[in-house]
């Protein structure tokens, strides 16, 4: 993009924190899949098996959010006005989705050895469970730390995958011990379909969230009527109109509107006064404010009405 075309906002994302922690998951994840995906095997234990494909739509989930975070770095221009910041989104609601695709088959092997129990090497599947517990653990606690440091999308589904194979782990040593003590089979795909059932409402949080912003809904925690009464509050404005919030991307919001003012105030001014009252109290740092008079901007009927109050 040209340098004339000046950008009081960046529209990019440099979010180091964020990137040292995904690398650090990325590898421990890989590692200890690998493990468990042999212990699952060799165990032939289907909670362990559960948590092992978990484990592998994190690796592909943490793959993703790294490319997000990579997009979000490079810079606005002619095509991409906004960068690439939106991409964090498209990569949460890929990651949400592949949460519940993988609940979904769980779910299905679940029922499968319900019907069909087949023996298990408790010892294997609880000593990898606990392995597991302790990787999940110490990277719940890293990500959870990233997310007070630097808000982000990305890093609340990854986090949501590290809780769901933190509870993953905690399920299938309780399912181990269990069924050493009780030798019934069954707690082994109960237990998997608990989790399967955890991991869902995960996800499906995630793809409602990256959805909302995607839609350009306005933001849980603005509300439009109050910001537009704020907005109408500013002197010299008469009727606010034409309004739209919404999210760019994590702490990235923005708004434009329609304004009427009244015919001999400075509209400078006007403008000025709005955009500071929307950076300082809803914190909306990007805003486009359209001065209009109904006397000379035609708004049918409604712009008649506005004519009375407009003066």
């Amino acid at each position: 993009m040209p340098e004339k075309d000046y950008h009081h906002i960046s529209h990019r994302k440099e979010q180091t924190r964020t990137k040292k922690t995904l690398w650090i998951t990325l590898i421990l994840t890989l590692i200890f899949t690998i493990v468990e995906i042999i212990g699952g095997l060799l165990s032939n234990s289907l909670a362990l098996l559960s948590d092992s494909a978990h484990m592998i739509s994190d690796v592909l989930a943490l793959g993703l959010s790294m490319t997000a975070i990579y997009m979000a770095t490079r810079k606005p221009n002619g095509k991409y006005t906004f960068g690439y910041v939106r991409f964090e989104t498209i990569a949460s609601f890929l990651n949400g989705l592949a949460l519940v695709i993988i609940a979904g088959g769980i779910f299905i092997q679940g029922i499968y050895r319900l019907i069909r129990p087949e023996p298990i090497d408790i010892g294997l599947m609880l000593g990898i469970a606990t392995i597991g517990l302790l990787v999940n653990v110490v990277l719940t606690i890293v990500l959870s730390r990233s997310m007070k440091e630097e808000n982000n999308l990305n890093v609340q589904s990854a986090l949501w995958h590290f809780i769901g194979d933190l509870l993953s782990s905690v399920g299938v040593i309780v399912s181990a011990v269990i069924i050493y003590f009780t030798g019934v089979l069954l707690f082994d795909p109960l237990i998997s379909m608990v989790i399967g059932g955890i991991i869902a409402a995960g996800g499906f949080r995630i793809v409602q969230e990256s959805y909302r912003i995607l839609m350009d809904t306005v933001p849980d925690h603005l509300k439009l009527e109050e910001i537009r009464q704020a907005i109408a509050e500013v002197e010299g404005v008469r009727n606010v109109h034409d309004m739209h919030v919404w999210t760019i991307a994590t702490d990235q919001y923005s708004l434009t509107a329609h304004v009427f003012v009244q015919q001999d105030i400075q509209p400078m001014c006007v403008t000025l006064a709005i955009c500071e009252l929307l950076k300082d109290q809803y914190g909306i740092a990007h805003s486009t404010i359209q001065i209009e008079h109904p006397l000379l901007h035609d708004h049918g009927t409604f712009g008649k009405e506005q004519l009375k109050v407009v003066s």
